[in-house]
């Protein structure tokens, strides 16, 4: 009889969790981190692109709210945060990137925040291209996106 009304309490202390929908959304975790300070020019991410192919490397910017081809990727920065000047250098950018390889459908590869200063952690998976953040900074002018 003990044992039914523990449980019985049990069931009313621990209220069942409602189910939350998780999307990504364009902000990182971190407190140290934030937007980039404003200054003349627009803000950008400073991308390295490798095709394996060909061992060929490639740095580029790809500016925040815009799309930018590397190869058959279409690379889209939805941020790019820093960190503040007290803690440790990091640069991080929220990226989207679809593949259009041609005759085939657009195929989403990644969505989510790389980090510069530990590539690895959350990477794109692809067989041809790899593509890691180097910085987040402002660009004077206007900075053209490289196509390959």
């Amino acid at each position: 009889m003990l044992a039914a009304s523990v449980a019985g309490v049990v069931a009313i202390a621990v209220p069942a969790l409602p189910q939350q929908r998780l999307q990504p959304q364009p902000r990182a975790a971190s407190a140290n981190l934030r937007p980039i300070p404003d200054g003349p020019g627009r803000r950008v991410a400073e991308l390295q692109g490798l095709d394996k192919v060909t061992a060929r490397t490639q740095r580029f910017v790809a500016p925040v709210g815009e799309a930018t081809r590397f190869g058959t990727l279409e690379i889209s920065v939805g941020d790019c945060l820093v960190n503040v000047p007290e803690a440790p250098p990091e640069a991080v950018a929220y990226l989207t990137i679809v593949d259009h390889k041609p005759g085939q459908p657009e195929e989403k590869l990644f969505a989510g925040w790389m980090f510069a200063s530990t590539p690895s952690l959350s990477a794109l998976d692809h067989g041809v291209y790899d593509v890691r953040v180097l910085a987040c900074t402002m660009a004077q002018g206007s900075a053209p996106s490289r196509s390959r």
